[in-house]
């Protein structure tokens, strides 16, 4: 969600702070805005849209000072406007916020009392105004912060800028993440690493409940009980916080054209050469297990559902899939021998970081399948599975969507291979066909010219169904996710076997349905529910194998040519074409592909 940054500098810290955040857009956001401490005295720009018009404001009326926070905001309290942009003032202190503080009414109330007044309608306002009410009380610019952060409640990334202090940030996190830089005579904060990558490679993350005070040549982390914490330094790959285009139009174009790479990485990581036995890093036994609880949001819930066929097709465990949003306040029980296992790009959903929680102490085990392994899910679970897809951009996920069903499927097999449901000539033979994913990803790919062609007639469509059976039913729902998520057209995605009980109500001729459907053991059914649409006029884009096309191409609107794959591995390989048509339809309609509208890359807010 919003994008938070810090600099305590010897260079000018406007141009940095802007910098530093266009490598958060990727977050999303509405608004954005910085603010400085030059010569003891606060100053602040605001700017609606994107990052360029905070820039083009800074050209007309520049923000000197070496010492300045800034950020991007994702809307939730207020409108969009300069008035509720951050950073927040309040007379001597300035604060940058990513959260949402729950208790913030009564807080406003309190302060109402003492004839404060509000100008804005975000929660953000009354942390500043608690802020600048206890600095007037006599209270130093440290305690004043420290006073104001155990007073809220609900998540909150917070960063603090005083008047007359240059030398100065407090910083502070509950469920939403932070990162401090540490630099040569200088001092950073940051949502993430991406963001300081090119100020610093040492990095230390606060935990939950940490605040932080910087100076130039300092840091000083309490806990959140007030007591001095050691946090670890860590020195960070540059290479994995790169994010540029790379020749590509878009990031996502980009992301897409990674998988092979990055999915081939992901396979020798945990397949090592030469074996057919999946290595995890960490120990992980599955004979003393009788069940699994997988709980994601978005696009890896689609990865969860479809690993639910893997592991109990192949290891013959059962499987409960739950959004994170339900299953934390759902409360299920968490029987004995049961591991929770949570599935997150970011690692800092805020979702099913709570949802994590509520199985601390309840799941024999917990694992979680991430793409940061310094987020807090990865340090909070027992087991942290990396998927390898390096940073991603583009809010619509894509690489790290298909590492992760790559990492799902290898601890599927090895589910298998512990509880002895596959011989070892069919996990062999698994083995094979995953060494030659990456070769058919690059076959799908080539494609892409073929589906932008199919995209150019779907980016016309009003509505689109998408529909899929077994393991391609879950893939059905992910490809209406990536379409509606950057085109804005209205798409859906449903078992194909559902479509007599209540979709096909909605087939007409202006009705373009999308069939999954390579020549696998439900191959057949899947033909007999595209002729139920062909049949009402609906418009089939199929996309199948050559096998699979020779059989059922007759009547089709439009087709997409995918390899023979292991069945085990088609909803992999079919994620390509469902994410460049998505792509190629929200460039056809002339969308913001990278940064679609109201939509977070991050979501660490509920």
């Amino acid at each position: 969600m919003c994008g938070i940054v810090g600099v305590l500098g010897e260079h000018e810290a406007a141009p940095i702070l802007v910098e530093a955040l266009k490598r958060l857009e990727y977050r999303g956001y509405d608004s954005a805005g910085i603010a400085t401490v030059n010569n003891g005295a606060l100053g602040r720009r605001r700017a609606v849209g994107k990052l360029v018009n905070l820039s083009d404001l800074l050209v007309h009326d520049p923000l000197p000072g070496k010492s300045g926070i800034g950020h991007t905001r994702w809307a939730t309290h207020g409108a969009p406007s300069v008035t509720n942009a951050h950073p927040h003032q309040a007379g001597p202190v300035a604060v940058v916020h990513n959260g949402i503080v729950e208790n913030y009414r009564e807080l406003r109330a309190e302060l109402a009392e003492h004839g404060v007044k509000f100008v804005t309608e975000t929660d953000t306002e009354t942390v500043a105004l608690m802020a600048a009410h206890y600095l007037d009380s006599g209270l130093s610019p440290v305690d004043a912060a420290f006073k104001t952060i155990n007073r809220l409640q609900g998540a909150f990334a917070l960063a603090f800028l005083f008047d007359g202090e240059d030398d100065l940030i407090v910083a502070a996190r509950k469920g939403s993440p932070l990162a401090i830089g540490h630099g040569t005579g200088e001092m950073f904060v940051g949502s993430d690493a991406i963001a300081l990558a090119p100020l610093t490679d040492r990095i230390t993350y606060l935990e939950e409940g940490d605040r932080a005070v910087l100076t130039r040549t300092s840091l000083e982390i309490r806990d959140e009980a007030g007591e001095l914490a050691n946090r670890e330094t860590r020195k960070i790959k540059l290479d994995q916080t790169r994010a540029d285009k790379a020749g590509h139009k878009h990031f996502m174009a980009k992301e897409i054209a990674e998988q092979p790479v990055v999915v081939a990485e992901a396979i020798r990581s945990y397949l090592p050469t030469g074996g057919d036995e999946v290595v995890l890093p960490g120990d992980l036994d599955f004979t003393k297990l009788d069940r699994l609880t997988m709980v994601a949001c978005g696009t890896a819930f689609y990865a969860c559902l479809t690993a639910k066929y893997w592991f109990e097709q192949l290891a013959k465990i059962p499987v409960e899939v739950d959004i994170a949003s339900e299953f934390r306040y759902r409360e299920p029980p968490i029987p004995g021998r049961t591991a929770a296992l949570f599935v997150s790009q970011s690692g800092e959903t805020a979702d099913t970081l709570a949802a994590l929680r509520y199985c601390e102490g309840k799941a024999d085990k917990i694992v979680s399948v991430v793409n940061v392994p310094e987020s807090s899910i990865a340090r909070e679970s027992d087991i942290a599975l990396p998927i390898y897809a390096g940073v991603e951009i583009g809010v619509a996920s894509t690489k790290a969507f298909t590492c992760q069903l790559s990492v799902l499927l290898m601890l599927a097999l090895k589910a298998a291979a512990d509880r002895g449901t596959l011989s070892d000539e069919e996990l062999a033979d698994h083995a094979a066909a995953l060494r030659g994913l990456p070769t058919a990803l690059n076959t799908a790919l080539d494609q892409n010219r073929a589906i932008k062609k199919s995209a150019q007639r779907l980016s016309e469509a009003r509505d689109v169904l998408f529909l899929g059976r077994g393991l391609m039913y879950p893939l059905a729902m992910e490809g209406a996710l990536k379409l509606k998520e950057i085109s804005y057209i209205h798409a859906e995605g449903y078992a194909s076997g559902e479509l007599k009980h209540g979709p096909i109500a909605l087939i007409d001729k202006h009705m373009p349905v999308v069939v999954m459907a390579p020549r696998d053991a439900v191959f057949d059914k899947s033909v007999s529910n595209m002729q139920e649409v062909m049949a009402r006029k609906g418009k089939v884009i199929l996309v199948s194998d050559d096998d699979g096309i020779a059989e059922a191409e007759d009547g089709v609107w439009s087709i997409i040519r995918m390899p023979h794959i292991h069945p085990s591995l088609a909803p992999i390989l079919y994620s390509v074409p469902a994410q460049l048509l998505a792509y190629h339809t929200a460039v056809a309609k002339g969308t913001d592909v990278d940064q679609p509208r109201n939509l977070a890359k991050s979501v660490t807010v509920e």
